[in-house]
């Protein structure tokens, strides 16, 4: 089984990838660590701040990860904001039954209420050079985007509406 985890930044994405590598003890990939090592290792010019084109430079090595994984019946757990809206145009019949999408997405209500608790666990499972760029204006609207473009793609999106454990334990159930 492969299970993808997408949504916004500051979703808590890479907490719910440990939590399932706790509970069904498969590895997990985060894209964000392929990313900086590209970066880094300078084998692409892209830098952090360069989403869209991330996301079109990531997804073909991700997507392909995920085939060699589900052919070598292996489970992964791949985690990231760089899976596009359209992710299931990549793969044929015999590859989709063995992925389970989850996108994880806060409502503006849970962001206003919640603002100081989302930023104070940022840097919960790994640690994050502060983002001062994350206002709650900024969060709503990406996590509005994120939720609205997979929606479009025919996707179920995990809200975060009230209470972030609940939530969290209903998609691990």
């Amino acid at each position: 089984m492969i299970i993808l985890i997408a949504g916004a930044s500051h979703t808590g994405k890479t907490l719910l990838a440990q939590r399932m590598l706790e509970k069904y003890r498969y590895p997990y990939l985060c894209i964000d660590h392929l990313k900086m090592g590209l970066i880094r290792s300078g084998n692409t010019s892209l830098t952090p701040e360069d989403d869209d084109a991330l996301t079109d430079y990531l997804w073909p090595i991700v997507r392909e990860i995920v085939k060699t994984a589900i052919e070598n019946r292996q489970n992964l757990i791949v985690e990231g904001c760089y899976i596009p809206f359209c992710w299931r145009q990549d793969f044929d019949e015999r590859y989709l039954p063995s992925i389970r999408f989850v996108c994880l997405a806060m409502s503006e209500r849970y962001i206003e209420n919640h603002f100081n608790d989302i930023i104070g666990h940022e840097s919960e499972i790994e640690s994050r050079f502060v983002d001062t760029d994350s206002t709650k204006d900024v969060l709503k609207e990406d996590n509005k985007r994120m939720a609205d473009g997979f929606e479009r793609a025919g996707e179920q999106v995990s809200l975060i509406d009230l209470n972030y454990e609940q939530a969290i334990e209903k998609i691990l159930a």
